[in-house]
């Protein structure tokens, strides 16, 4: 996939941030646009500003967590359009908590939207890129998905399961010889809504630690991040890391192998310091 004028593009958590960006970029560079979120606000805004672009996108209210209903969703693209080449399983949340305080349904539903919602598009989608001749998975994991992090437990299974299971399926591409291109991105401190929309498994109020996030942690637009991670799929990239915090931390980890756990809990403490006292307050968890 040298370019993207009229290749059929379905992106999932479109409705902001990375997801937004991804939709915008891809119409831009002439493609024909699927998007989709749970946030039917925040979606309506995408296709708004696609619309204003002279694009009119496919959008579905969706939540990636519902096998049938991702399914469903991929069979209405490809009817839709006539073919897909490119899917973007992008949607994902968070919950702070360690691992003694999590309840069992906090863990779920980050597993379920971050990994389960991914495995969801791929297998939906799969077929579809197959038979286009020209086809490319971009799954999303994180920095995350590279070290590990308290209080990040769930997101942590759920990105580094994403990283074994796209980079299994890259494999099978080439051992099968479909036409289809698969890669892993592992963004780094992005400016999205993913830590401003995050709970606690603990009720604390997460606002000090969101708000430490965004000034001192994101360097990275979520428009740059977009033209990176398209750029990675026109080179066929199996791993593409946004920000140099991300490709700094690839390779803190690869040199100190598991020795980078204790230095990195050291400067854990200190953002999660903030989390430690119980509030009644609690925010709406959002893709």
């Amino acid at each position: 996939m040298k370019d993207f004028q009229d290749k059929v593009a379905a992106v999932t958590g479109a409705g902001s941030g990375i997801g937004r960006a991804l939709a915008l970029q891809l119409a831009a560079e002439g493609a024909r646009v699927a998007i989709s979120d749970w946030d039917a606000a925040g979606l309506a805004e995408t296709a708004a500003l696609l619309d204003a672009r002279g694009t009119t996108a496919h959008c579905t209210v969706l939540d990636v967590r519902d096998r049938a209903a991702v399914h469903a969703w991929a069979d209405a693209v490809a009817a839709h359009f006539g073919t897909v080449n490119l899917v973007v399983n992008n949607a994902g949340i968070t919950i702070f908590g360690t691992v003694e305080e999590s309840p069992y349904e906090d863990i779920e539903k980050v597993v379920d939207v971050d990994f389960w919602g991914v495995v969801h598009g791929t297998k939906a989608f799969l077929p579809h890129l197959v038979a286009s001749g020209d086809g490319h998975v971009v799954n999303v994991s994180s920095i995350f998905g590279l070290f590990g992090v308290p209080t990040q437990s769930s997101y942590n299974a759920a990105k580094f399961a994403v990283r074994g299971f796209t980079e299994a399926l890259r494999q099978e591409m080439l051992l099968a010889g479909h036409p289809v291109g698969v890669t892993c991105v592992h963004p780094g401190g992005i400016r999205t809504n993913i830590v401003n929309n995050a709970t606690a498994s603990n009720a604390a109020d997460t606002s000090s630690i969101a708000r430490t996030f965004n000034e001192k942690l994101t360097r990275t637009s979520p428009e740059d991040a977009a033209r990176t991670i398209l750029r990675g799929v026109r080179r066929r990239r199996p791993k593409v890391l946004i920000g140099a915090d991300a490709v700094a931390v690839d390779l803190v980890v690869r040199v100190l192998g598991a020795a980078y756990q204790r230095p990195f809990a050291a400067v854990s403490r200190r953002l999660t310091t903030s989390l430690a006292a119980p509030t009644t307050t609690k925010k709406k968890v959002s893709a």
